[in-house]
């Protein structure tokens, strides 16, 4: 092997390393930073989650969103969004151990969800052509 070989190695290894660096680069700026961490919680505790999703209909989801002790109630579509709650205190978190399991005929809690996704997507079907 002589010098040219060498430096042709050398260059072709730069060339792998500054494309591995460009498309880390690209999936951390389009918002794929976050699951590729390897410690996520390392900046402490995290003041925003997602509590939970509720599809209405092929364009719109009910998303309930938490940030410190308050919770936001958002309707996302298709081309708008629309904050339907704001400023709704948290319930305390409990942890999954202590958790009580659910009954078979659902809480009061789970029936006023479920009264208020119907309720919103009625008013969708009545509003779309």
């Amino acid at each position: 092997m002589d010098l040219g070989e060498y430096f042709r190695f050398f260059l072709a290894l730069a060339f792998v390393l500054v494309l591995i660096a460009g498309l880390a680069a690209l999936l951390r700026r389009s918002g794929f930073g976050e699951r590729l961490a390897a410690t996520p919680s390392s900046a402490g505790p995290r003041r925003l989650s997602l509590v939970e999703v509720r599809p209405l209909d092929a364009k719109h989801k009910l998303i309930l969103v938490r940030r410190d002790d308050r919770e936001h109630l958002v309707l996302l579509g298709a081309t708008s969004d629309l904050l339907i709650e704001s400023d709704i205190p948290a319930p305390p978190v409990r942890p999954a151990a202590a958790a009580s399991p659910v009954q078979p005929g659902g809480s009061a809690d789970t029936v006023g969800t479920q009264n208020l996704v119907t309720r919103l997507a009625g008013k969708l079907r009545r509003q779309t052509p």
